[in-house]
């Protein structure tokens, strides 16, 4: 087992990480940016130290500071959280130059699933059923017109290299295909430096439901279940739960085993997502593969009983996985809202500032993972998000009615947040009754 983790990230998951280590008796070493000299995450560490300023680019983003870091206090294994050079192939391939383990999939697997494009193809040689579309790179805006004519609308371009939402666009028919296709790839070249786009047909109102499995270094691959992660706005997730009240016991083994054949298509090793599209007819379609932990993992964590952070640090020290399939039962039902510092009154600002006061609830079934305290400056130049407000109950209804409780006692003074907005979403009744796609929320909201 390792002796010393350096934590290549920030915020909650950051102190997650070091928790995690605490009881595994490992050593942590935090970095921090100028601008979260006093982040809760540098005051829990073992050890701490500044690599830069506060842009991500000079800090976060910056492989050579943070491999200098990892050098200079002697750790011996990276772990990158999520967002940052969690899903950075460069990074992973200049750990292992440095003889410093990454904890995560090696930096081929990384490229493969990284590349949709690529992903996609490997799938459907895996047997795996994946949305129809091109199987070859799209450069061309008039090519793209002529594939998008032949499938049918609406379509739906992508980026290859594209992820949260970016460099991807709905076209409902021909006349938007130009000006929705230049702006989806000049999009794809802004934010990943790549012009490759593909196109796959358009799946209506489906549900989003991925799959947390876990592999180690022996050919073990289990999964944990699904989540389901429909609850979006322009894309990105604001509360999922586990399980889907859309997926019944056969499915969900039917998925599973997908999962895991998509898993070892690709000889993954490490804890991954595989993310589906769930149609109204209970047809399902590979999206993509998340190569690292997810923001959500802990709602998997509450039904299944697992540590998946431990988990997944014990498979990168090369130790066989802890649980077979057969151990994994799914008792109860958890859900996850995500607490931003934003004001939904005005698009969704990001809000930054100090928090003047604050009260995190606890309670039977109540997990809070953050790191925000009351006094702590919210910085401008990192996500949103501040707070995970997670609950555990007997069933759907159940864990709903607990939420709504505990969201009811959060306080954070001082910036404002997204808590009244998904206090709404909760108290829906077309979310109650389960009746929730992708779309649920500019559906049912004014967005």
């Amino acid at each position: 087992m390792f002796n010393k983790i350096l934590i290549a990230n920030r915020g909650e998951i950051a102190v997650r990480i070091i928790r995690a280590c605490r009881e595994m008796g490992i050593k942590t070493v935090a970095v921090y940016s100028e601008a979260d000299r006093e982040a809760l995450h540098t005051q829990l560490a073992d050890e701490s130290i500044c690599i830069g300023k506060a842009s991500s680019t000079d800090s976060y983003l910056n492989m050579e500071r943070i491999i200098c870091a990892t050098i200079a206090t002697k750790a011996d294994a990276i772990h990158p959280g999520f967002g940052f050079l969690s899903e950075n192939s460069k990074f992973a391939l200049l750990c292992e130059t440095c003889n410093i383990k990454f904890i995560g999939p090696s930096a081929k697997i990384i490229d493969k699933m990284g590349n949709k494009l690529e992903a996609r193809n490997t799938m459907i040689k895996a047997n795996v059923p994946v949305v129809p579309g091109t199987k070859e790179p799209v450069y061309d805006v008039v090519l793209g017109k002529k594939i998008a004519d032949e499938m049918g609308y609406p379509v739906i371009v992508k980026a290859s290299s594209g992820g949260g939402g970016k460099g991807m666009r709905i076209i409902n028919s021909a006349v938007e295909f130009d000006h929705n296709f230049s702006n989806a790839q000049r999009e794809s070249i802004n934010s990943f430096g790549d012009n490759t786009m593909y196109i796959e047909k358009y799946i209506a109102n489906p549900r989003h439901i991925e799959f947390q499995i876990m592999a180690d270094n022996f050919g073990n691959v289990i999964h944990l279940g699904e989540r389901d992660c429909s609850i979006q706005r322009r894309h990105q997730k604001m509360i999922e739960e586990s399980p889907s009240i859309a997926i019944t016991d056969e499915l969900r083994t039917q998925m599973g085993e997908v999962a895991i054949r998509a898993a070892k298509a690709v000889k993954y090793q490490s804890v991954g997502t595989i993310e589906f599209l769930l149609d109204k007819n209970n047809k399902f379609y590979f999206m993509e593969m998340n190569t690292r932990i997810q923001v959500e993992h802990g709602v998997t964590e509450l039904v299944t009983g697992t540590d998946l952070i431990r988990e997944q640090i014990s498979i990168a020290a090369n130790l066989p996985l802890s649980y077979k399939q057969e151990d994994i039962l799914i008792r109860g039902h958890a859900i996850e809202c995500r607490i931003n510092a934003e004001n939904p009154d005005k698009n969704f600002m990001p809000c930054p500032g100090k928090i003047t006061n604050m009260h995190i609830p606890g309670g039977n079934g109540v997990r809070i993972d953050t790191a925000i305290y009351t006094g702590y400056e919210i910085p401008p130049f990192y996500d949103s998000m501040i707070l995970k407000v997670m609950v555990y109950d007997r069933d759907r209804p159940s864990a709903i009615k607990k939420m709504i409780s505990v969201l009811g006692e959060v306080v954070i003074e001082g910036v404002s947040t997204n808590l009244d907005f998904q206090y709404k979403i909760l108290n829906n009744e077309d979310f109650q009754s389960g009746k929730v796609d992708t779309h649920f929320i500019q559906e049912h909201y004014d967005m």
